[in-house]
């Protein structure tokens, strides 16, 4: 299982898959045929259906800039190893082709060549599922962080923290904005309102009405294409910073508390990365804000002292009541309905965590029989409902 490190990215809106990827792909493209006179990439499956919305022309440009690039749309392709694939080539002064590469954008930013090449592939973990996590945990007497700390590198704890605090800004910045976000839905944003009229509630309420103003800001952010870190990816990003976020201002729990729930939040997500998907384009949204809500789940429960059992029934019931949740953009842009499913999941995150807290952890069904379950609804899931904006509420006509 692949370092922790792949689950939080921190890098521009609005899609992990869709930006992020192809810019970080661009970029490495590149760096290879710094002499090319120009570029063209081919753009594939859902990469195409949704890219225009998503911005991924953009971030392909900018990745191979100042170099000319032709970008080809091909939704109707869909590549058999992931449908977010791409084709790049380098052309020389007479347009021949001097190098070309195939490369799929498989969520949250990370890229792979194919099946040989799938996430969970550069062992720096020695167990791939979470039963055997627990188990090793259990007879070694450690928490789910101290695992962590155990197989990753030294620098793990400066990079969450960074990753913490772009967090942190993101949220902060997004409720200082009051304005339309960027698109033809012509949405406004309502973070800072939301924030405001928290005030009029009583405690218990004030308490929820935060942490949703706190997820829609981080969510708004990635719409507008600002700064945010995958967790595990952009069309997810407000979940776990939102819980995180309250927990530290109204629980007043230390940085240094929140970077272990980091730690044992990115371990649940590499789980599910490593032996499902996160990829909205793969899976539906059960994979992006299902898995979001897996984290943010673990997270909470573990700040309250709950035990490894406790830990990963929260995850699994976290993850039982997103199954089948599909991926249907409005006009491919991410804001109907992934804006409204951050707060949501942040919610449903703290109330999941509460619910295994007062449980002894055991229940009928394991998180890593929920997670090939996300896997198999998600490979049954049409692909009209998997990030085509062409089934569910991406095709209904919507009043501007």
């Amino acid at each position: 299982m692949d370092s922790i490190k792949e689950i939080y990215k921190t890098g521009p809106g609005p899609s992990s898959s869709h930006t992020i990827g192809p810019h970080t792909a661009a970029l490495r493209f590149a760096q290879k045929y710094p002499s090319a006179a120009s570029f063209r990439v081919t753009l594939y499956g859902s990469l195409a259906a949704t890219g225009k919305g998503h911005g991924t022309d953009q971030a392909v440009i900018s990745g191979l800039a100042p170099a000319p690039v032709e970008v080809v749309w091909r939704a109707d392709v869909v590549k058999e190893y992931h449908t977010n694939g791409m084709f790049f080539e380098a052309l020389d002064a007479c347009g021949n082709v001097a190098g070309d590469w195939t490369v799929y954008s498989i969520g949250g930013g990370s890229l792979s060549e194919g099946p040989w090449n799938r996430p969970g592939s550069d062992n720096v973990y020695p167990h791939h599922s979470l039963s055997d996590i627990q188990k090793y945990v259990e007879d070694e007497g450690l928490t789910f962080w101290e695992y962590v700390r155990k197989f990753e590198s030294e620098d793990l704890w400066e990079y969450l923290s960074q990753a913490w605090d772009a967090m942190q800004n993101c949220i902060r910045e997004g409720l200082e904005r009051d304005d339309r976000l960027p698109g033809c839905l012509k949405l406004r944003s309502k973070a800072k309102q939301y924030y405001l009229r928290s005030s009029g509630f009583k405690d218990s309420l004030q308490s929820r009405a935060l942490v949703a103003s706190y997820a829609l800001a981080a969510s708004e952010q990635n719409a507008r294409g600002e700064t945010v870190v995958t967790a595990p990816t952009c069309g997810s990003c407000g979940v776990l910073p939102a819980v995180l976020y309250h927990m530290k201002v109204a629980h007043h729990f230390s940085d240094r508390d929140i970077l272990k729930a980091m730690a044992t939040a990115g371990l649940f997500g590499n789980v599910i990365r490593t032996n499902a998907s996160i990829s909205g384009a793969e899976v539906g949204c059960q994979g992006e804000v299902g898995s979001a809500c897996v984290m943010a789940a673990v997270a909470v429960n573990q700040l309250f002292g709950g035990t490894t059992s406790q830990i990963e029934y929260a995850a699994e019931m976290a993850m039982e009541h997103n199954l089948g949740l599909t991926c249907d953009p409005v006009c491919g842009l991410v804001q109907i309905p992934c804006i409204e499913r951050n707060p949501l999941a942040a919610l449903r995150a703290l109330d999941v965590s509460l619910y295994a807290l007062l449980s002894d952890g055991r229940h009928m069904v394991s998180f890593d029989k929920v997670v090939d379950t996300m896997k198999r609804t998600g490979k049954d899931l049409p692909s009209l409902y998997k990030e085509t904006a062409g089934g569910g509420l991406a095709s209904l006509e919507i009043s501007k």
